[in-house]
């Protein structure tokens, strides 16, 4: 049966407001149980084991992870295998853009949403583990999109997916009982920040393709909303939460935008530390401004400033310190940059291929031990040595 997505005027004020106050039944009644029949300590090590096993057998966990995992271990039925494979040639065509695009538009888009943003300060673990974070982040995008991704019980992102939904039930169960969470922030990674988080891997990302220049066909974008409607319904967020279609997307990301959009400390925060991780996986300093110069591009100059992205010597002097290799932008002004989509599409190819040739090394302190790219991906993109 095909489930009940939204359509563009479905996502008004008195529809969405409530779901700031909704989670995930399922996944919080299981670790409510785990919490009421186990000390934290136990709770803590499960939750470990889940994390650090690449494939957790269900046999292993208390009886009542064991039905969690054995419920989620199939697609609904209303999961096209021929749009999945769609979007995932899209992942094969122009991955290297768009794992630079979640870095430099999706997060932060997510980091200008005000309240959203906080239950991240709290955990504190962008902040004080920040490249740790991003990389799994950007792990999800490969293993979703990867060949194979969601296929079967021992597809990656299917057991990523599951361990992901649990420990975002394992948040919503702890910090609603911190004493310093205010009620207008909302339920803990509630059901409009889950949607508002698809929406960065689905919607912006795609925006963040046509900003750039790149076009993809109608077949194409309904494809790679497709599989992120899968994912989003695998992760717990209701199906009336999920767009429907493009133009609803579209203006979800723009209710999303008018009720929570803001500046606040804890959005600057995520934001410089999601910058300097950048120019941590970044070879050298002579990409240093390459983050700040794209998250204003995608995000808007007031969008931006939000985040305390402010203009970069690239923009303010003409700088051509990227022209030289491995760049080599053709000659472009780069004070113009902002302005240019062919210039920026360069940029954000030729750097994309440096941030993943970077970030394929970075040890993950106790997950895998590297950030893992399928090897046809890689020789697909070219990435498979630093160079």
């Amino acid at each position: 049966m095909l489930p009940i997505f939204q359509s563009a005027a479905s996502w008004t004020d008195s529809f969405l407001a409530p779901m700031r106050q909704v989670g995930d039944p399922l996944a919080d009644a299981v670790i409510e149980n785990l919490f009421s029949t186990h000390s934290i300590d136990s709770v803590n090590g499960l939750m470990r084991d889940l994390v650090l096993n690449e494939y957790p057998e269900p046999s292993t966990f208390p009886p009542i992870v064991a039905d969690y995992l054995k419920q989620l271990d199939q697609l609904p039925d209303w999961a096209d295998s021929s749009k999945i494979d769609t979007a995932q040639q899209v992942f094969w065509k122009y991955g290297p853009r768009l794992i630079l695009i979640l870095h430099c538009y999706a997060l932060p888009f997510c980091y200008v949403g005000r309240n959203g943003v906080q239950v991240l300060a709290l955990t504190g673990r962008l902040s004080s583990n920040s490249t740790r974070r991003i990389l799994e982040t950007a792990q999800l995008l490969v293993d979703v999109m990867s060949p194979g991704g969601l296929a079967g019980e021992q597809g990656r992102a299917r057991r990523t997916i599951q361990k992901v939904r649990l420990m975002h039930a394992a948040v919503r169960h702890l910090v609603k009982q911190y004493p310093g969470w205010k009620d207008e922030f909302g339920l803990p990674v509630n059901q409009e920040d889950l949607t508002g988080t698809l929406m960065a891997f689905s919607w912006i990302s795609l925006d963040g393709l046509r900003r750039i220049g790149v076009e993809l066909s109608n077949d194409e974008w309904d494809a790679y909303l497709h599989c992120w409607q899968i994912v989003g319904h695998q992760l717990g967020v209701r199906d009336d939460m999920i767009p429907a279609d493009n133009a609803s997307a579209e203006a979800l990301c723009a209710a999303i935008a008018r009720r929570q959009f803001g500046a606040c400390p804890e959005g600057k925060l995520m934001t410089a530390a999601l910058i300097q991780s950048i120019q941590y996986q970044l070879p050298g300093n002579v990409f240093d401004d390459v983050p700040s110069l794209l998250i204003r591009f995608f995000l808007g100059e007031e969008h931006a400033g939000m985040l305390g992205v402010e203009k970069t010597a690239l923009e303010q002097t003409g700088l051509r310190s990227l022209l030289t290799e491995p760049l080599q932008l053709g000659g472009d002004v780069l004070s113009d940059l902002v302005h240019d989509s062919p210039a920026i599409a360069d940029l954000a190819e030729k750097v994309g291929k440096v941030l993943i040739n970077s970030i394929v090394l970075v040890e993950r302190q106790g997950n895998r031990p590297t950030f893992t790219i399928p090897t046809e991906l890689r020789q697909q993109w070219g990435v498979n040595w630093i160079s």
